[in-house]
């Protein structure tokens, strides 16, 4: 990850909205190529979801905390932790449909698959629908994705794009 980063905090309280929020930060700020945005959950005595923009310029970076702040939301410098889960990052637009292990991991900066439930590594060829929502997290300083089985011996990203939140039939 690059070394010029800085949180974003809303005070949100989902990952959808922080999701959303973050692509629409992204867009109005027009971060160059290679940049980075993910969500992090702060549990704190006021647990919610932070943002933060890894860019790999200073200039890009004050550019990016003086419109944030003149938008009216706090910012500061660095990342909340080092485990953030990735929504905007290098390659991410090209990972729709279905592709390969091999495939996913050429087309993005995604260095890793591991598949829920096993120690071994996917096999390159296997497919990997990924319902046009792939959100790796960053372990050990690199972006591993986590991947579940599904039919057909295919895999599917284990976070799901629109999950049913807690107790929604209640």
């Amino acid at each position: 990850m690059t070394p010029y980063v800085l949180t974003v905090d809303a005070g949100l309280k989902d990952l959808r909205e922080a999701d959303h929020l973050l692509q629409a930060l992204a867009a109005g700020l027009d971060l160059p190529e290679g940049s980075f945005g993910c969500t992090h959950l702060v549990r704190d005595e006021r647990p919610r979801v932070a943002l933060s923009l890894a860019v790999e310029s200073g200039e890009a970076l004050l550019s990016a905390r003086r419109q944030l702040t003149e938008a009216g939301y706090e910012v500061s410098e660095g990342a909340p932790d080092e485990v953030g889960r990735a929504v905007l990052y290098p390659g991410a637009a090209h990972l729709t449909g279905t592709v390969s292990v091999a495939e996913l991991l050429s087309r993005s900066a995604i260095a890793r698959v591991t598949v829920l439930g096993t120690t071994q590594p996917p096999s390159a060829q296997t497919a990997v629908v990924t319902r046009d929502h792939v959100r790796p997290q960053w372990l050990d300083g690199e972006l591993v994705l986590a991947v579940q089985p599904a039919a057909g011996g295919t895999l599917t990203p284990f976070e799901v794009p629109d999950p049913t939140p807690c107790c929604a039939d209640h």
